[in-house]
């Protein structure tokens, strides 16, 4: 008798071992050996069940046996903690790990950068390149009146407000979420000093922001900056026309690369040749130097600027010596009444 109840004790001891061992394997032991596990990313849509989600796995080579993972979920309550998105895992992860990133959201990211000066077009095609949003459906949001009025802005699109930086974005993300943090980036950097300062000048932000965008579309030099806003700060107190070439390509429909004469004449009401004052909205998202640029123009009388084609530009107050610049630095240059050449 006594024999037989330790046999069936060792049998149970055994039974216990085995079972350890076996889900200690499932749990442990990766698909693939350290240094040979190729990279995989897999999908996890809304709503799906656990169990789906692990029979994918299996199916995807990540792990050898779905039961393994199925009963650590279950016995973690992890069944609810999985968060929808794309996931990039290594045949080399063990199935406790790859738990642990669908249940603590390591979802995978994509760094998209927003250059200062890029408009809301850029701003689609970077993000349609980036296989995150479609560009038409981006454009339909940046320039839907709601959408801007639902972020506190005046004006009927997002531009100037979608502020330049690189930014962690993942596919599962909606446009919301996407035109969210550029536009939270913004408020960041602009409420605060930028606004205390805007509110001291008398300036509302979208002055403030529509005056950037054409500074940060004119210059590539953060150094010069300054003194393009003193031009266009003294010509809007003196009542003369900006006449930015910028402006003027913002509002035509098709432009080439080549700005003409014909298109100097065209009637759009982003045409500071024809119209006076800053244009409808901004042209294009600024960065913080430009930003300070326009609420902190140089003391100078700038009136005329013109490029000296080396990424930088010379500075006259009068049209007489404007004129002579023009001549000196635009090989076909004629003069002209406007701030470049």
């Amino acid at each position: 008798m006594k024999g037989k109840k330790e046999t069936l004790l060792l049998l149970a001891a055994t039974g216990v071992i085995i079972i350890i061992t076996h889900f200690y394997t499932l749990l442990y032991t990766p698909a693939s050996h350290v240094g040979e596990g190729r990279a995989v990313t897999v999908e996890i849509p809304r709503g799906v069940s656990f169990r789906v989600i692990a029979n994918n796995l299996e199916k995807e080579g990540l792990i050898k046996d779905s039961e393994g993972i199925v009963w650590a979920a279950y016995i973690r309550g992890a069944y609810k903690k999985v968060q929808a998105g794309e996931y990039e895992f290594s045949t080399s992860m063990t199935p406790l790990e790859i738990l642990n990133y669908l249940t603590s959201g390591k979802i995978k990211r994509y760094p998209v950068t927003i250059p200062e000066g890029f408009n809301i077009k850029d701003i689609a095609a970077t993000l349609e390149k980036a296989g995150l949003a479609k560009k038409e459906e981006f454009m339909a949001r940046a320039t839907g009146k709601k959408f801007v009025k639902a972020y506190g802005f005046e004006g009927d699109r997002l531009e100037g407000y979608l502020f330049p930086d690189t930014y962690m974005f993942t596919k599962s993300m909606s446009l919301e979420e996407i035109t969210g943090k550029m536009v939270q980036r913004f408020k960041d950097v602009y409420d605060g000093e930028f606004r205390r300062a805007a509110e001291k000048k008398g300036m509302t932000t979208k002055e403030v922001i529509t005056l950037a965008s054409i500074i940060e579309k004119e210059t590539g030099s953060a150094g010069e900056m300054s003194a393009i806003s003193a031009v266009f700060h003294n010509r809007l107190k003196k009542r003369i026309p900006l006449q930015s070439d910028p402006t003027v390509i913002y509002g035509l429909a098709n432009f080439d690369g080549n700005l003409t004469k014909k298109h100097l004449a065209a009637k759009t009401p982003y045409n500071t040749y024809l119209k006076y004052g800053l244009p409808p909205t901004p042209i294009a998202n600024p960065g913080r130097a430009a930003i300070d640029a326009a609420l902190n123009p140089a003391d100078e009388k700038y009136l005329y600027f013109v490029s000296k084609n080396d990424g930088t530009h010379y500075f006259s107050k009068t049209l007489e010596e404007h004129n002579r610049a023009v001549g000196i630095y635009q090989k076909n240059g004629f003069p002209l009444n406007r701030p470049r050449g």
